[in-house]
C-alpha cells in the first residue's frame, strides 16, 4: 500500500494489490470489476491475515479461560474495541458495543429504549423515507408495542431530505429521531447537524445509521452530537459477523439488557440476576472474537491511508461515474445527480430493461453490481420504481472500472434493443 504524502490522494493501483480478490479472473477469463461495495466491501490481506493468525495461534474463548490462550484472546478482542473507539472518536472504549451487524445494533437500541419506558402511548418516533429496512422495521415494532406513533421525513425529487416541515415533524411529542447518515440507495449525505440540533432542542434522542458513512468519511461521534451510532464491519474492509453500536455511556448505563446469558451479568441466583455495566451488559454469550481482531486490523488499514484521502477519492470517482453514466441515453439516476453531499452509491434505471436483466448482462462482462430494492422499498416507491440497479464504489475503485461499467451498459442497451 502506497500513500502519497502531503496530498489527498493515494496510489489506487498499488493499494489494489492488497486485495487478492480484485485480481481474480471470472468465467470467460474476464477481469473482475467489483462495483458492489455498498453491499459489502472487499478485504485486504492485512485483515485476512490478522483473522487467520488469531485462529492459528491464539484461539480461545474470552473472559472464561485463565490460561495463556484465554488471556491472549481476551486481550486481542478488547484491543479491537479500543481501536474502533479511537477510529470513531468515542470518548470511552466502554461506549463501544459489539453486535453481529448494524441491523442487530439498531434493533438493540429500539428494544431497550422501549423496555426502559423511553417511548410510550402518545409519543412519536421520527425516521425518514430513505431508510434501509433495518432502520424502519425496528421502529415500527417499537411503536406498535408501545402505542406510540411513527412519523417520517419525505424525500424531494432530487433525492434529498425534505426539511420544509421539520418543525411540524420534530415536536415536544418526539422521543426518538433515527435516520441514516448516507443513504445506501440514493447516496445522499444527510444534514445531521440540523436534525440533531432540532431533536435535542425538544429533548429527543438521536440514533444514526452510519453503515454507509463510517467506511467513506471521517467520523467523530463526540463531535457529531448523536446519542447512538450504528454501523457494520463488513462494509469498511472488515469481516462479516460484527457490527458496532456506539452510545453515550450515561445512556447505556441506564438501559436494560437486550439479551440474557453469559458475561452480561454481575450475579445470578435462581430468584434474580443483576447486570454488568456497559459494554458487557449488551454482549451476552461468546462475542465475535476473531471478527473483533479483523475489525481492528481493518480500521488500522483505513487509518494508515487516511479517511480524508478515502473521502476525497470517493467523491472524485463518484463525480466521474455520474458524468459518464448520465451520457447514456435512457439511463436515469435515482438520487442526487451532482457529487455534492453525496456518497459512492448510484442507483439507476435503464429504459426498457429490467434492473435484474441489467445486472445479469453486466455480470456476463465481469461487472458486479446489485439489482433489486436494496432493502429500501419505501424509497423506491417514492420514485415510482419497483427496483433499480446500483453501482457502488470504494477506496479501490478506478476510473477504468467506471469505463468498463459504461461500456457494459452500452452493450446492454444494444443487446435488448433499448
Amino acid at each position: 500500500m502506497t500513500v502519497v504524502e502531503g496530498t489527498t490522494a493515494y496510489d489506487v493501483a498499488s493499494l489494489r494489490g492488497d486485495f487478492p480478490i480484485l485480481g481474480r479472473r471470472l468465467a470467460g477469463d474476464l477481469p473482475l470489476v467489483y462495483l458492489d461495495s455498498a453491499n459489502t466491501s472487499q478485504k485486504p490481506r492485512q485483515v485476512i491475515d490478522a483473522i487467520a493468525d488469531h485462529y492459528q495461534h491464539h484461539n480461545a474463548n474470552v473472559a472464561r479461560a485463565m490460561h495463556q490462550l484465554g488471556a491472549e484472546a481476551s486481550e486481542a478482542f478488547e484491543l479491537g474495541r479500543t481501536k474502533v473507539a479511537s477510529f470513531i472518536g468515542a470518548p470511552s472504549r466502554e461506549e463501544v458495543i459489539f453486535t453481529k451487524n448494524a441491523s442487530e445494533a439498531l434493533n438493540l437500541v429500539a428494544r431497550v429504549l422501549g423496555d426502559a419506558g423511553r417511548v410510550g402511548e402518545g409519543d412519536e418516533v421520527v425516521i425518514t423515507e430513505m431508510e434501509h429496512h433495518s432502520n424502519i422495521v425496528p421502529w415500527q415494532q417499537l411503536t406498535q408495542r408501545t402505542g406510540a406513533s411513527l412519523r417520517w421525513f419525505g424525500v424531494t425529487d432530487e433525492g434529498r431530505l425534505d426539511l420544509d416541515d421539520i418543525d411540524g415533524l420534530i415536536t415536544e411529542r418526539t422521543k426518538i429521531v433515527s435516520l441514516t447518515w448516507v443513504s445506501n440507495m440514493l447516496g445522499t449525505i444527510n444534514p445531521l447537524d440540523t436534525i440533531i440540533a432540532k431533536a435535542h432542542a425538544v429533548g429527543a434522542l438521536v440514533v444514526v445509521d452510519a453503515s454507509q458513512a463510517v467506511p467513506q468519511i471521517p467520523v467523530d461521534v463526540a463531535a457529531l452530537g448523536a446519542d447512538f451510532v450504528a454501523f457494520t464491519g463488513h462494509k469498511l474492509v472488515g469481516p462479516t459477523g460484527i457490527g458496532v453500536l456506539w452510545g453515550r455511556y450515561d445512556l447505556l448505563a441506564e438501559l436494560p439488557p437486550f439479551l440474557g446469558g453469559g458475561e452480561m451479568i454481575e450475579t445470578v441466583t435462581m430468584g434474580e440476576s443483576t447486570y454488568a455495566p456497559p459494554p458487557a451488559r449488551f454482549e451476552a454469550g461468546t462475542p465475535p472474537i476473531a471478527q473483533s481482531v479483523g475489525l481492528g486490523a481493518a480500521v488500522d488499514y483505513l487509518s494508515a491511508i487516511g479517511m480524508e484521502n478515502i473521502a476525497a477519492h470517493e467523491q472524485a470517482i463518484t463525480a466521474y461515474a455520474l458524468e459518464a453514466m448520465q451520457e447514456i441515453e435512457g439511463l436515469t439516476v435515482i438520487g442526487p445527480k451532482e457529487p455534492v453531499m453525496r456518497g459512492g452509491a448510484i442507483s439507476f434505471t435503464l429504459e426498457g430493461v429490467h434492473p435484474h436483466d441489467v445486472s445479469q448482462l453486466l455480470d456476463s462482462r465481469g461487472v458486479a453490481v446489485r439489482a433489486g430494492h436494496h432493502c429500501a422499498k419505501p424509497a423506491h416507491l417514492r420514485f415510482g420504481v419497483q427496483s433499480t440497479t446500483r453501482a457502488s464504489f470504494y477506496l479501490y475503485t478506478t476510473e477504468l472500472e467506471i469505463d468498463a461499467l459504461v461500456e457494459a451498459l452500452h452493450h446492454t442497451k444494444k443487446y435488448f434493443g433499448a
